[in-house]
């Protein structure tokens, strides 16, 4: 496991959350965050497709990293600009973006006295599993009750 995986988990393992979730409180959330997470992953096809763009009319861009290229092409920076607002939306309902392109937020919970997430990918009717603070989506586990179908 690479070392900053590591000591993010290390940090969040001990992290005291401002809200821990019940699985109907996330779920009342769904609506709204499957909204904005439509709407973030419709800015990030748009910025994939203006860098490609703007690489193929200057390929000495491709060279450059992300920061430098939002800083030599204002438009770019308004879609970069425009993903982070919604990114803050998202996180300002006390969930943890992790995946735009999955669409995966996670949710503190309290399970067993220990403190883990629920788990939910952009498309799934509710929140279905939760997973330990380690482990994190390739350790999710069902709530009690959730559709096999839909669980990765």
């Amino acid at each position: 496991m690479p070392l900053g995986r590591r000591l993010t988990e290390t940090i969040m393992a001990t992290y005291q959350f401002d809200k821990l979730f019940t699985p109907e409180e996330a779920n009342e959330l769904i609506p709204r965050l499957s909204a904005l997470i439509r709407d973030l992953q419709a800015a990030a096809n748009r910025l994939r497709v203006a860098a490609d763009e703007i690489t193929e009319a200057d390929p000495t861009m491709a060279e450059l990293d992300l920061g430098a290229m939002l800083e030599r092409s204002p438009h770019l920076k308004v879609i970069a600009n425009e993903m982070a607002s919604v990114a803050a939306q998202i996180e300002s309902f006390g969930c943890y973006l992790k995946d735009i392109d999955r669409g995966l937020l996670d949710f503190p919970f309290e399970t067993g006295g220990e403190v883990a997430f629920l788990c939910w990918q952009y498309g799934e009717p509710q929140v279905l599993a939760w997973h330990s603070i380690e482990e994190g989506f390739g350790g999710r586990r069902p709530l009690p009750g959730a559709p096999k179908p839909w669980l990765n």
